[in-house]
């Protein structure tokens, strides 16, 4: 069980890796044919809220409620049983996304006014934003299928093509910008169109899986399923709780609509880079401990429970303190390399490394709080976390009044951020003093060699990183070549330091760190 959940999250990375490179593929040629204008700020704004729900719903609230009762359906009842369940969750999920599918349409300016009111009705952007959103939302609908589908599978320890499935919409948008673009008159629209395919396509990319699975579903209707009730119930409070930062980002695109043209695609573009790590580490991590949290919990087995937590944040520390010194001291080169080029100029670049710095302060943060949530749902209390989010939701909209005056879209960026350590250091609090997560021996050794580790590393990025003026002189490949070498030297010096004070893989697995079966 110890290797396996090891291996389960390695596998998660490397398919969300995977999905990431082809998503940096996917805005690099967005930011080539689109730049920073107002066209691109109108399809950006379009597709976050129903990516904002998707996070928020699909893989937030839904899989957050969704597999702790899975689980303990699988652990305590036959095939059929669980077949039941998923048939009956189909149907009433199927029917709730289908009206919020219908009003998200219909109701399209309302939801631009709400989560862009300083898009006047005379901006240009305001008519185009709620014409590609109605394109859009339908999305919601597909993609939170997909998630269904992809909870019953990680359920039953498959999540290598759950992870995949990201790819397909990736290579849609890639697709459509270069292929049906040049078709439009607005040619963003192009981009709204290949998010509807992506949908599609994802969604019948799970069929086959679960069909191996012997659970495709056939919907069955009852409301008073006590499994359906269930679920339905942990829902609720999870809308909020479970994707914090989702509903902080969501908060400042309001604010960031009254900026200068530009904010929204440069804060995008800051939350992209930083998606990576948190993509390929903090999601794989979440989706692969929620699964065996909750069976732990099933089995009523506290030590195991508490020490799958103890592996999981010393893994976050591990990968996300080196990550967000690379992130903060690498900010400008990093997006220059990837997305300086056609009419991404390299002001937009300076701008967008901006709102990256601010926000990757946090992404410790952002890492710890999908884990640290994940072991209230696991015990299926959605309570306490729904709280702590209230609390947060409203420490971020301080921020941002705070801080958009003096450091306008970095401001809005680091308001998340200081928002998310509210967030983590309540929840953890929370875990500490009820005793849910007791930490083991060996942090004071753990964390004095993260210490060395990240000094060393931090030192050698501060002694060779060039200045930006420099960078945006070279050519595309000059930066290329430079920032590989520099990140392959950070890793190089990070891993080095890690072994020569002691550190091995070994003192790094689940059995490592005190778990018992």
């Amino acid at each position: 069980m110890a290797n396996q959940l090891l291996k389960s999250t390695t596998l998660v990375s490397i398919m969300t890796f995977l999905s990431r490179i082809v998503g940096f593929i996917r805005d690099m040629v967005i930011a080539h044919m689109f730049g920073a204008g107002a066209g691109i700020d109108a399809f950006l704004l379009a597709f976050k809220i129903p990516n904002f729900m998707r996070r928020l719903f699909a893989e937030g609230a839904f899989s957050q409620a969704f597999v702790p009762v899975l689980s303990e359906y699988r652990t305590r009842q036959d095939h059929d049983g669980v077949k039941q369940l998923v048939n009956k969750v189909f149907a009433a999920l199927g029917i709730v996304l289908l009206v919020v599918s219908f009003l998200g349409v219909v109701g399209a300016p309302w939801l631009i006014r709400l989560f862009a009111p300083g898009f006047s009705v005379e901006d240009s952007r305001f008519g185009l934003a709620c014409y590609l959103l109605q394109l859009t939302f339908p999305y919601i609908l597909l993609i939170s299928l997909t998630a269904f589908a992809a909870g019953i599978q990680n359920t039953y320890r498959q999540f290598a093509m759950p992870a995949f499935t990201p790819v397909l919409l990736n290579v849609s948008l890639i697709l459509a910008a270069w292929i049906l673009s040049p078709y439009f008159q607005e040619p963003v629209e192009a981009l709204a169109w290949g998010v509807l395919l992506a949908g599609i396509s994802q969604l019948c990319f799970q069929i086959p899986f679960l069909a191996k699975l012997a659970l495709l579903p056939s919907p069955q209707w009852d409301w008073q399923d006590p499994g359906v009730r269930r679920i339905l119930r942990l829902m609720v409070p999870a809308l909020i709780g479970a994707s914090v930062m989702q509903i902080n980002l969501l908060v400042d695109t309001i604010f960031a609509s009254f900026l200068p043209v530009g904010s929204l695609t440069w804060l995008y573009y800051s939350d992209r880079l930083l998606e990576f790590p948190i993509g390929i580490f903090g999601v794989a991590l979440a989706t692969v401990v929620l699964p065996h949290l909750s069976e732990e919990y099933a089995r009523n087995s506290h030590r195991g429970f508490s020490a799958s937590m103890d592996w999981a944040l010393r893994w976050i520390l591990l990968i996300g303190v080196p990550a967000t010194i690379g992130l903060t001291m690498m900010a400008g080169p990093m997006l220059a390399t990837l997305f300086q080029y056609g009419r991404f100029s390299g002001h937009d670049a300076m701008m967008a490394a901006r709102s990256l710095m601010a926000l990757s302060l946090g992404l410790v943060c952002f890492l710890a709080v999908k884990v640290l949530v994940s072991a209230f749902y696991a015990r299926q209390n959605t309570k306490f976390p729904v709280k702590v989010a209230i609390v947060a939701m409203a420490a971020n909209v301080v921020f941002n009044a705070l801080l958009i005056g003096p450091l306008a879209h970095a401001g809005l960026a680091l308001a998340s951020t200081l928002s998310s350590i509210i967030n983590v250091l309540i929840l953890l609090f929370a875990l500490l003093q009820k005793k849910i997560y007791i930490p083991l021996n060996g942090w004071l050794s753990f964390a004095g060699r993260l210490i060395f580790a990240n000094t060393m590393m931090g030192a050698m990025l501060w002694w060779l990183v060039p200045e930006m003026a420099q960078w945006l002189d070279w050519s595309a490949s000059t930066r290329a070549i430079n920032l590989l070498m520099l990140m392959g030297a950070a890793a190089l010096i990070y891993f080095a330091s890690l072994f020569l004070m002691g550190l091995r893989i070994g003192h790094l697995r689940l059995q490592s760190v005190g778990y018992e079966s």
